[in-house]
């Protein structure tokens, strides 16, 4: 009886270990994406009140294990009984990413009104948690593409593994995915309340220690903005290569044609033309309806 109990513990130990090795090479296989992730889901999580913006910042981390409960089974499902399927799917969220990554481009070179943001000032809070649900629910919707494409290359990585193996090694990555990135999105997005705390606990001390304090907490809030905007920047880039790398890696004739060029450049430029088509499309198709009318 005992030998049978230290045989299925050490089973248990092996299946664990296995499931770490393997954590550790889907890790480094997503850790690209994982960074795009966070700048993307970074520059979604901000524009709220001070406030507000942990409050958002949950329920976007909400959304995001919802759409990790909802990716994971089906992914597992597609991977076993349909996966020819997978492909088209993730060309579908990568048609999206590009969109939305060349309508921001589009924006910036066009000069347009910049869109309202939740934390603007407004004599009808309706309209303030209107501005941020919208944003909650775009945040949300980009998470669910990225998280397909993260789900996809962890599974990937342990395809020939056992089921109990993939399981393990894609939840963590999944799980990875959501607490770690929202985890540093709350850290980034209150760097100016940390700055205050410093700069209030500067008074409370003198000489060397003071210095250290009113400097610090100086640089964190006066960098605040700056990291937002390098952020959208960012966001929009990432969007960008992630939305044409699907192309790039899932299309043979697309990758044959950028074969030489360096990786980057190639998922930035199918990304910036994947977007252009589709944003051109969509002002075609508005001119035209609005001609209608």
């Amino acid at each position: 009886m005992a030998s049978g109990i230290f045989a299925i513990l050490d089973d248990v130990a092996a299946l664990l270990d296995d499931a770490a090795v393997m954590s550790k090479v889907a890790a480094k296989k997503t850790a690209g994406l994982l960074g795009d992730d966070l700048a993307v889901n970074a520059e979604k999580a901000t524009g709220f009140q001070a406030s507000r913006e942990l409050p958002v910042i949950w329920a976007i981390t909400r959304g995001s294990f919802v759409n990790k409960l909802i990716i994971l089974p089906v992914a597992f499902l597609l991977s076993a009984y349909l996966p020819w399927l997978i492909v088209p799917i993730l060309l579908l969220g990568g048609a999206y990413l590009c969109y939305e990554g060349a309508e921001k481009v589009y924006e910036w070179f066009a000069g347009h009104e910049k869109k309202p943001i939740a934390a603007e000032q407004t004599a009808d809070p309706q309209e303030i948690l209107r501005r941020e649900q919208a944003k909650i629910k775009a945040a949300v919707r980009t998470d669910f593409i990225l998280s397909i494409e993260i789900i996809m290359i962890a599974l990937d990585t342990v395809f020939e593994q056992t089921l109990p193996i993939q399981v393990m090694v894609v939840s963590f990555i999944a799980l990875l995915a959501t607490v770690g990135v929202y985890g540093l999105v709350a850290l980034l997005v209150r760097m100016d309340d940390a700055g205050c705390y410093l700069l209030r606990q500067a008074l409370d001390v003198s000489g060397a220690t003071r210095r250290l304090y009113a400097f610090w907490g100086r640089l964190l809030v006066t960098s605040l903005p700056h990291v937002i905007r390098v952020l959208g920047v960012v966001g929009t880039v990432a969007m960008l290569l992630v939305g044409g790398g699907m192309y790039v890696h899932n299309i043979a004739a697309v990758h044959h044609l950028v074969a030489a060029w360096p990786v980057l450049l190639a998922d930035l430029v199918a990304g910036l033309v994947v977007g252009a088509v589709l944003l051109s499309a969509g002002h075609v198709v508005r001119r035209f309806a609005g001609a209608q009318h």
